[in-house]
């Protein structure tokens, strides 16, 4: 796999979520969802624009926390979609915002996952690819246009997909003998690339003269709220 930035920034830039939208107006929709959400616990929530390269803006996101994210970051692109990033410990959870937004928004939304399957002797990560399609309007579930993944779970491969396939995809390569083969980074790249993303490469994000937008929480949070260096993340996962 050819990730982005060489996969120095997993566990976040694991998973990303896409909006086809404005930077801008994503990022201030998402900041006004959130200032609901958290107004009764005395948390504030706000947003602004960020200058810089990726790795820069990516670097806004440290520390990383858990159980709760703080920071969210939305990335625009070479394209009509912005990226979007948070710095959750464990790495991005893009699922349910990118579901919630594209709804909100009245837009398409995505859920990338790329990961090499790298472990060895209980050292490495569980790979998998996925890719999820969210629409604005209710589907057969939720909103869920399609979904396609096939992951290692737990030592198995395992390969799932719903909704109706478009018209780019290469349904024979999901009968394929080998579990893994049934959905590869090569086709994950391919099928983005017919949806108008290339999240992979460096240069598809922050065209000149496009800021990226950071959305942060502050305020009291609950006790057991820790913070993490990347490399203590990268290290655990």
């Amino acid at each position: 796999m050819k990730l982005l930035l060489d996969d120095r920034w997993a566990p976040i830039t694991s998973e990303m979520g896409f909006l086809e939208t404005h930077a801008e107006h994503a990022a201030r929709a998402f900041t006004a969802w959130q200032a609901g959400l958290e107004a009764p616990r005395g948390i504030a929530v706000g947003a602004r624009p960020l200058s810089g390269s990726l790795e820069q803006a990516l670097s806004t996101l440290l520390p990383m926390t858990s159980p709760e994210t703080r920071r969210e970051l939305f990335i625009p692109t070479r394209s009509p979609w912005t990226a979007y990033v948070e710095n959750g410990w464990g790495g991005t959870d893009a699922a349910s915002p990118m579901a919630y937004m594209a709804r909100t928004l009245g837009c398409r939304g995505l859920r990338v996952v790329a990961v090499p399957h790298t472990l060895r002797k209980d050292k490495g990560r569980y790979g998998a690819v996925m890719l999820e399609v969210y629409g604005p309007h209710q589907t057969a579930f939720l909103n869920y246009v399609r979904a396609l993944g096939a992951s290692n779970d737990g030592g198995r491969w395992v390969f799932d997909q719903s909704g109706e396939p478009f018209p780019f995809e290469k349904v024979e390569r999901y009968q394929a003998r080998r579990v893994r083969d049934r959905f590869t980074f090569d086709m994950l790249e391919e099928y983005l690339h017919h949806l108008g993303l290339s999240p992979f490469a460096e240069d598809f994000y922050l065209p000149e003269g496009a800021p990226a937008w950071l959305v942060e929480k502050s305020g009291t949070f609950v006790p057991a709220q820790t913070e993490y260096t990347l490399a203590q993340a990268r290290e655990h996962f």
